[in-house]
């Protein structure tokens, strides 16, 4: 059994209340037939054996627009119709993962405590950057707080609109972007106190811990220089900063690549990597991410029982299930 822990979807009920207040965004989600039609997803699926998938929902209107009354009636419209099809599908979809209006905290609160209770989905999917800044407990404690209470994990995804200011041209944004994105986030959850405050808290950070790995002992040797060369003290952690760095789980979406999943897997270990494929956003509407990133994990130079943990069973102990 393999379980696709971050894949994409557009629920076909959401899709068209979403075409209602933009159809600018529905014609995009039509660009991408396998986010929405679930019968198209399911024979892809059936080319890679035995496989469920863990739904979070793509065209976040929470994200897409201002205006809070639509945020919370658009999440709410989407968990309810997330937890329909997981209900439906047992056999296809291992989870399903909850939105919130992040535009009203307090509806955010609500709507996710009654997405994990009454809906019985298994987490909730926060994008970084908002309003141009991380994510960070003083704004979003609530939801971290419902989701430590309840121990189930939090997906977080990268979100940098391509028409920025900064880098508009060539795509930039959207393929270094990101990575920087995931990056900055979890450093500044690290130094608000995350893990003192929410111990044992589970965090998916996208694209295998984006830069993370990579620049482990350039970031370790940044902040160690930060305060003799630049007079910034960085201080009240109890712990070795790369020690939190390391509590985050991370996931298999690099399109393939597997010398940066080894680079994951030297500093996450195998118990905190994830099988996920980022599937359906390819030029083969998802078949190449799912084909590729198992090619990847299974050029991994580990053994078995550390492959089975990536491709099931930590899925398994975060999902409780």
């Amino acid at each position: 059994m393999k379980i696709d822990f971050f894949t994409h979807v557009v629920p076909p009920k959401y899709k068209t209340a979403l075409g209602k207040i933009s159809p600018h965004f529905e014609k995009h989600v039509g660009l991408v037939p396998t986010l929405c039609d679930l019968e198209q997803r399911f024979r892809m699926m059936d080319e890679y054996g035995d496989m469920k998938q863990v739904l979070t929902l793509a065209m976040t209107a929470a994200l897409l627009f201002d205006d809070p009354q639509v945020g919370v009636e658009m999440a709410q419209r989407a968990n309810d119709e997330m937890a329909e099809i997981v209900a439906k599908h047992p056999g296809r979809f291992a989870a399903g993962v909850a939105s919130v209006p992040l535009t009203d905290m307090e509806a955010a609160a609500r709507e996710l405590e009654r997405a994990v209770t009454e809906l019985k989905l298994k987490g909730v999917q926060l994008f970084t950057p908002r309003r141009n800044m991380p994510l960070d407990l003083q704004e979003y404690s609530p939801l971290f707080e419902t989701m430590w209470r309840h121990q189930l994990p939090i997906w977080i995804h990268p979100f940098r609109p391509i028409d920025r200011d900064d880098y508009k041209k060539y795509f930039v944004n959207h393929v270094f972007g990101w990575p920087y994105e995931s990056a900055a986030t979890m450093a500044y959850l690290i130094f608000d106190g995350l893990f003192e405050r929410f111990p044992g808290i589970r965090i998916i950070i996208h694209h295998c811990g984006a830069m993370v790995p990579f620049f482990a002992e350039k970031i370790l040797g940044g902040y160690e220089a930060s305060g003799p060369i630049h007079g910034m003290h960085y201080e009240g952690l109890p712990r070795p900063l790369m020690e939190y760095f390391k509590m985050f789980y991370a996931d298999t979406a690099l399109s393939g690549g597997t010398a940066g999943l080894m680079c994951g897997y030297e500093f996450f270990g195998a118990d905190h990597l994830l099988f996920a494929s980022d599937m359906p956003y390819d030029a083969e509407l998802g078949s190449r991410l799912i084909r590729e990133t198992i090619a990847s994990v299974e050029r991994m130079e580990i053994d078995a029982a550390e492959k089975e943990m990536i491709y099931e069973g930590n899925a398994r102990r975060l999902l409780v299930c």
